[in-house]
């Protein structure tokens, strides 16, 4: 079966090819013989209803001294091609969410979009963990600066975050009585203007923040645990934190088994968990990481299960 695969993503000259897991999906569809077709965000349009792409002929190799060649872009239907990957990574800002109205309407016309636009806007990546109340540890969503200071005090100690963040970018841990919490506040808080989310700090974290993969509710069988490195406490990869694959264990699997479900009711075909010890923290939908690691690590064709999974659709 050959099909048209088009990709939304954050420019392809920029990107780290070992580790980007996009990459990954490109190569597996090519070597399936799918024609691959590239756009960023301004390729996208509306035309009355109908949503429109300016798509450019792709072809991808494993090289890192030239790993793509773009031809000629032409605007046609999006609805056109048979799938797209909506893979533009965060923040899901006002630019995001209008991409994923575009991409409604080519779903809307046929085209299976991987992830679904809808829940990619339903789906905050910090919120959408609280969901699952069983899974999660202690935790605050608010804007108001006094609540925040008595959960940390609550807790003794806890971490800080923004709601629309990623690769460990704006994230604090802080202990009670510290004499910096105020000002941790004010950054996140920017005036009560924006919220910000308290978690309960969980010590497990020195064994790793794990990234488990789910395709269409399923669990890859083994997690990325990104360590941290050195005075860090966050793990993530972005931030210097180590991968380490791991094999899953039952505790993951029982989180992975609580969340699939509504993964699945809302078209999530591709999701990353973050868990810390035994702890859901964060439900990755937009661009989740982590395929070359794993493929490194265990040689399990990752993209390749994710495009069973499109294929039998």
């Amino acid at each position: 079966m050959s099909l048209s695969v088009a990709v939304l993503m954050d420019p392809i000259r920029s990107i780290k090819i070992a580790k980007d897991s996009t990459f990954a999906m490109l190569l597996e569809a090519q070597r399936r013989g799918h024609a691959l077709f590239y756009m960023e965000q301004g390729d996208l349009a509306l035309r009355g209803g109908e949503a429109w792409a300016r798509l450019h002929p792709l072809s991808v190799k494993d090289d890192p001294t030239g790993w793509f060649t773009l031809g000629e872009g032409q605007w046609r239907p999006l609805a056109s091609v048979d799938v797209v990957l909506q893979r533009k990574d965060p923040p899901v800002d006002a630019q995001f969410i209008y991409d994923t109205m575009v991409l409604e309407a080519a779903q809307r016309a046929g085209c299976n979009v991987v992830n679904d636009p809808r829940s990619l806007r339903d789906c905050n990546e910090k919120l959408f963990a609280l969901e699952f109340p069983q899974c999660i540890p202690p935790t605050l969503v608010c804007r108001d600066r006094d609540e925040l200071k008595a959960f940390v005090t609550e807790h003794g100690e806890a971490v800080l975050k923004p709601l629309d963040g990623m690769g460990g970018r704006g994230i604090f841990r802080v202990k009670a009585g510290d004499s910096n919490l105020n000002s941790m506040l004010e950054t996140l808080l920017d005036g009560a203007r924006h919220f910000a989310i308290a978690q309960k700090y969980i010590p497990e974290i020195v064994k790793g923040d794990k990234r488990i993969l789910l395709i269409d509710g399923e669990p890859v069988p083994y997690a990325l645990a990104r360590i941290p490195q050195g005075d860090e406490f966050r793990g993530n990869l972005a931030a210097g934190g180590r991968g380490e694959g791991i094999a899953l264990s039952e505790r993951d699997r029982w989180i992975a088994a609580q969340v699939a479900p509504e993964l699945r009711r809302r078209g999530l075909r591709f999701v990353g968990l973050d868990v810390i010890g035994d702890y859901l923290t964060e439900i990755n939908v937009t661009s989740p990481t982590g395929i070359r690691e794993l493929e490194k690590q265990f040689g399990i064709n990752i993209p390749g299960l994710l495009f069973d999974a499109i294929e039998a659709r």
